[in-house]
């Protein structure tokens, strides 16, 4: 049987796909990009914000419309959050975060009864559901989950209620799923969670530090990546890692969400601007050309101009190399959705046109400190004698020769854009 698998949202969804893809694959089912034409479609979906619950919907029903014979598994935050919506869009298999791991049983179920299967955790204190995959496509670089859960409640975001509290895979776990990543070639590893920075929170037994202290010791692993932190879980041990540590790579996406310090507290974030500014010198101090990227969101009910401007003047001083910008987006179920002073999309989409072009200006003037220097590039691709790769502080490098895929170059900056920078072999 062919089965495709749709993937909304974020690096953990992106995870969790590729393990219930090598699951069933291992089970002789049969991959197909084509949903149409697929005897099992799954949906793994993504309910950050409402653009993203709505283009969920649309998938589904754009399936149902176009395979009405397929067996339809419908997973992630999305189904969730949205539950009671779903119920009438004739999904085969309704399930939330948890039981994707479980995705032939679930499917060989169905095929053996012909029952739909709904199954929802009311709970957030769940154990964490232990994945391995095996092999990533891109052989330079492959991720890691090794955490799942949110404590952080922060006005805007439905993320607590859908993925439940803290929780982390086993120290020894992670290190073995590595070390089988590395031994069949990945030079680089992201570690990725939804609050990844809070890796062993819950027990104190060890932290984030010490297991990127242990996988470093492994020996022909060159990268180790983290897809995110907050400015909280930067600690003065992490810091003093960051500046010894060769392999730990010099860039953080660190969250900030708004330079506004009325705008922060309204969002109950837990840091104030001076904090996270205190705490941004130290790491530049510790690692000087470090790649610091961050998300912003405009428009939160009750942002004035007055609040708006402080937030592009606090991002300017920070000098972020790179602003992922989203207007506020109301979710039902949040503390913010209730609040007075909703913003109209019109301001919101403006405010956000006008810090994309602050961002782009912050990223040029990044890639242009390059200039002249020498960088080490591990190649990831190579299309028509043009190679792509990346630095270890995240900087895009082009080069215009065919070169050797999950190889380091040293190269010579000679040209800064927006988004990449261009080079030549040393």
């Amino acid at each position: 049987m062919k089965f495709s698998i749709i993937t909304f949202g974020c690096k953990v969804n992106s995870y969790e796909s590729e393990y219930m893809k090598e699951q069933l694959l291992k089970s002789h089912y049969v991959y197909n990009d084509d949903y149409k034409t697929s005897d099992i479609v799954i949906i793994n979906t993504c309910s950050v914000t409402n653009t993203a619950d709505n283009k969920c919907k649309k998938m589904i029903r754009d399936v149902r419309r176009d395979n009405n014979q397929a067996i339809l598994m419908v997973c992630g935050c999305t189904a969730e959050n949205k539950r009671e919506t779903l119920n009438d869009l004739d999904i085969d298999i309704l399930i939330g975060n948890k039981e994707k791991s479980l995705v032939v049983k679930l499917i060989e179920d169905y095929k053996l009864n012909n029952e739909k299967y709904v199954k929802f955790y009311n709970t957030r204190h769940l154990e964490f559901e232990n994945m391995q995959v095996a092999e990533f496509n891109d052989l330079t670089r492959a991720y890691v989950k090794i955490q799942d859960g949110c404590n952080n409640y922060c006005a805007y975001c439905i993320i607590p209620y859908v993925r439940g509290s803290i929780r982390s895979k086993e120290f020894s776990e992670v290190i073995k799923e590595v070390k089988d990543l590395v031994n069949i070639g990945h030079k680089e590893i992201v570690f990725t969670g939804i609050n990844t920075g809070a890796y062993g929170k819950e027990t104190g037994q060890y932290d984030l530090t010490d297991l990127i202290r242990e996988v470093s010791k492994i020996p022909s692993l060159e990268r180790i990546r983290i897809s995110s932190i907050e400015i909280t879980e930067i600690t003065d041990k992490f810091i003093e890692e960051l500046q010894n540590n060769p392999k730990l790579c010099g860039h953080l996406h660190v969250s900030l969400q708004s330079g506004s310090a009325r705008i922060l507290k309204l969002m109950n974030r837990k840091y104030t601007k001076e904090e996270y500014l205190t705490k941004i010198n130290k790491i530049r101090a510790a690692r000087p050309n470090i790649n610091l990227t961050t998300d912003v969101i405009v428009g939160f009910p009750g942002e004035t101009e007055e609040d708006f401007k402080e937030c592009i003047e606090f991002c300017q001083k920070v000098r972020f190399s790179k602003i992922h910008v989203f207007p506020y987006s109301i979710r039902e179920g949040t503390k913010a959705a209730t609040m007075p002073n909703q913003i109209p999309n019109n301001i919101k989409k403006e405010r956000a046109r006008h810090l994309i072009k602050i961002d782009e200006e912050l990223q040029l003037a990044y890639n242009q400190e390059f200039i002249n220097q020498e960088v080490k590039v591990l190649i990831e691709e190579v299309n028509n004698g043009v190679s792509t790769g990346h630095t270890e502080n995240f900087l895009k490098v082009i080069i215009n020769e065919a070169l050797k895929p999950n190889q380091s170059y040293d190269a010579l900056v000679t040209e800064a854009h927006v988004s990449d920078v261009l080079a030549i072999l040393k």
